[in-house]
């Protein structure tokens, strides 16, 4: 056997190099960059081993480990979970920020590779700089803080390690069942240690994602128990986009004549002019799919882990002989609720599973409802996102302004707070693969470093990043990074005057105003942010408008523009789109307020209509 002596560092770096994958055919590279931040941990051996090697593998300088990782999760996703990015840090604060980044990917299954500088493994220089000594086991460092937001783990230790973990740790991210970041903790002296390694570990290899057939049971019990449905509907998941199915999805529904609601990640799995479309649907979504939730006695559930937003907390579905079966290519999603599972891809199960249906169809008359529940519903969300001359716009009126002159492909991207739910109901798709989020882990901050990502996924479309204040002050660093890289971004910042939606639930609750807003927070000597001027420092091009009018000019200047385009305007912090499902949320059991007296009510009243695991 051949070998070649390499450091740790460069071992891994090569074996990366080597990796590819097929998509539609053609041969890529597995790792499309590595984001990093160098510090003493990772700047002398693994930084030195990317600077050697980045033709072959480029690497982006971050501004913040948690922003970069982010950006790189944000990437994964755009493209599918078929290619992937590193984000590499030092050992400390730098890899502790990157933790954050490591749950958003975990909540949402996507793929992301680690690698943090670690404490020494020879344990000379103890305590090391930036080392958290524990007092009574002295193998842990602030790394095993990525263990609960990891699908896979481990501490290098020894150069040989990474012949069995490297190759390991790339399965889990490319597994449709299994995926989610990985992590591979590089202790600094090992790093830079040499090994003899075969050369066959470098030799190249290209990967498929592989599509797991359903068992013909299920697909036998699955298609029976929707046979005997009357008032079926599809919840059509982000697992949809992962699987490439959204064709299938739709012959599946017109075959079957079965209306396709949509989760939050997987919204645009449908245009808003297919036939079937109903849009979104629980504690975002529009009254068009809740009504129909409510009422379903059969959810087929494809490509979604079921969460408490595409739920409603398990109470939007009140029908007492409600069902459900669950497509999912993992086993842990599909078993959720005693559901009927299909464990399997979802195009596959999709052809399958209509194969064992037939000829069947769901009944006209429930179908004809779903076009009147749609049709209400759209005739809503038009009046209340609508042009307007209200002195002080709300989210609605900003996020229709930018619908109304978006082109069909342009992206629409957010993350936390109110703006998710108001873009999800507004932004109804044009086109496919056109609205993206972070939902899981609904992470303050991917607004924009996400949005980032997108567009490196995808250079020719615009990519639309909604904003609110909040987030915006929590981090904004990469529209500098998005300017240096001639990755241009649009970017609405919505100034509503602090955190509105955590306001707005604080009022919904009982609660008085109180540290949300900034004008209900502990302030000497309150100012307004120029949000615009801010961005202008930054390198991008900005403008603050103060009409709905404005922006909608506004925004046709930053269509024309070459490079990252800033536009802010203030809007109404206590006006909302309509609310059509229930969220089960904290809420004090001993009320001191007739305010809170309500709120437990309508808590209760929720909590009456929730299903208990079935």
């Amino acid at each position: 056997m051949k070998k070649i002596k390499l450091t740790c560092a460069h071992a891994i770096v090569k074996h990366l190099i080597s990796q590819k994958i097929l998509i539609n055919g053609k041969k890529k590279p597995l790792f499309a960059g590595v984001f990093g931040i160098f510090g003493h941990g990772n700047v002398a051996c693994l930084g030195q081993a990317l600077q050697e090697n980045q033709k072959e593998l480029p690497t982006w300088r971050g501004h913040h480990e948690q922003n970069m990782a982010l950006t790189a999760v944000a990437y994964a996703r755009a493209k599918r979970r078929r290619q992937i990015f590193v984000a590499t840090s030092s050992v400390g604060p730098g890899s502790t920020n990157m933790v954050t980044a490591a749950g958003v990917a975990m909540s949402n299954r996507l793929p992301i590779l680690f690698l943090p500088g670690d404490a020494y493994a020879n344990r000379m220089p103890d305590p090391a700089l930036q080392q958290v000594e524990h007092f009574n086991n002295p193998g842990i460092t602030q790394n095993d803080a990525f263990k609960p937001v990891t699908r896979y783990f481990d501490r290098i230790t020894r150069p040989e390690q990474i012949l069995q973990t490297l190759p390991q740790a790339i399965q889990i991210m490319l597994d449709p069942a299994d995926c989610g970041p990985a992590c591979l903790s590089l202790c600094q002296d090992t790093q830079g240690e040499i090994f003899d390694y075969p050369e066959e570990f470098f030799k190249e290899r290209v990967h498929t994602i592989r599509r797991s057939r359903p068992d013909d049971f299920q697909i036998k019990q699955a298609a029976e128990k929707i046979k005997k449905s009357k008032y079926p509907i599809i919840i059509s998941g982000g697992g949809i986009f992962y699987s490439d199915a959204m064709n299938e999805l739709g012959d599946f529904a017109t075959k079957h004549n079965i209306p396709v609601t949509q989760t939050v990640m997987g919204y645009s799995t449908m245009k808003r002019d297919h036939p079937y479309f109903v849009g979104p649907i629980g504690g975002l979504g529009g009254r068009a799919a809740n009504s129909l939730a409510k009422q379903t006695d059969m959810a087929i559930a494809i490509g979604t882990k079921l969460g408490d937003f595409t739920t409603g907390s398990w109470a939007n579905f009140e029908n007492t002989d409600f069902q459900l079966v669950a497509i999912n290519v993992a086993r842990f999603d599909a078993s959720k609720h005693m559901a009927q599972s299909v464990i399997g891809d979802a195009k596959v199960s999709l052809i399958e599973l209509s194969a064992a249906l037939g000829d069947w169809k769901a009944s006209d008359n429930w179908y004809q409802k779903s076009r009147t529940e749609l049709k209400a519903w759209n005739e809503y969300v038009d009046k209340e996102s609508g042009p307007t001359n209200q002195k002080l716009p709300n989210y609605a009126h900003a996020v229709g302004a930018i619908y109304r002159k978006a082109d069909p492909h342009d992206i629409a991207v957010t993350a936390a707070g109110g703006l998710v739910g108001e873009v999800v109901q507004i932004w109804r798709p044009k086109e496919l693969n056109t609205h993206e989020t972070e939902w899981g882990f609904s992470c303050m901050g991917y607004e924009i470093s996400g949005a980032l990502g997108i567009k490196m996924a995808n250079p020719d479309k615009e990519v639309i990043s909604f904003v609110g204040d909040g987030s915006y002050l929590l981090q904004n660093s990469d529209i500098y990074s998005s300017v240096i890289t001639n990755h241009k971004l649009i970017i609405i910042v919505c100034d509503n005057g602090g955190h509105a939606v955590i306001n707005r639930l604080q009022l919904f609750k009982g609660g008085k105003e109180f540290n949300c807003q900034f004008d209900s927070s502990k302030n000497a000597n309150l100012v307004d942010v120029n949000f615009a001027k801010h961005a202008e420092s930054l390198g991008a091009t900005s403008e603050e408008v103060s009409s709905i009018a404005d922006l909608e000019k506004a925004f046709e200047r930053a269509k024309k523009s070459k490079k990252t385009y800033v536009i802010s305007i203030k809007t109404h912090a206590y006006q909302w789109l309509e609310g059509s499902a229930y969220w089960e949320s904290p809420t004090l059991e001993l009320p001191t307020t007739k305010e809170n007296k309500k709120a437990l009510e309508e808590h209760r009243a929720g909590k009456s209509k929730q299903r208990q695991g079935v």
